[in-house]
């Protein structure tokens, strides 16, 4: 599961993905598909959610990572390049790794 917390000091990326919305579930799936297999496995790899807009125009991955020198040897392994070359024929990509520098949850984050 995934934790957003600064104490944990983790690399996270946000990977941005926008698509035409008649790829969008195709591209989620490519995704799916790529971390399920091969990612989620990978030395270092702590988390990733995958959120779809309503839209239909954007898939947003946010992924926890132990170091980046882990996030870097995962994209050395060629057995995921598959799928995502074919996610960017159909979606433009735009990543960032960022540091939590703090978290709040509300009251209703307890029921």
């Amino acid at each position: 599961m995934t934790n957003i917390s600064k104490d944990r000091h983790l690399v996270t990326f946000i990977n941005v993905f926008t698509t035409d919305p008649s790829n969008q579930m195709r591209l989620v799936e490519l995704l799916k598909q790529a971390t399920s297999k091969y990612v989620q496995n990978a030395r270092g790899f702590i988390s990733s959610s995958l959120h779809r807009s309503l839209d239909g125009t954007k898939v947003t991955m946010y992924a926890q990572w132990r170091s980046m020198e882990d996030y870097h040897a995962m994209r050395k392994d060629p057995r995921p390049l598959p799928y995502l070359q074919e996610a960017l024929t159909i979606a433009k990509f735009d990543s960032c790794s960022y540091e939590v520098v703090e978290t709040y949850a509300g009251k209703e984050a307890k029921e």
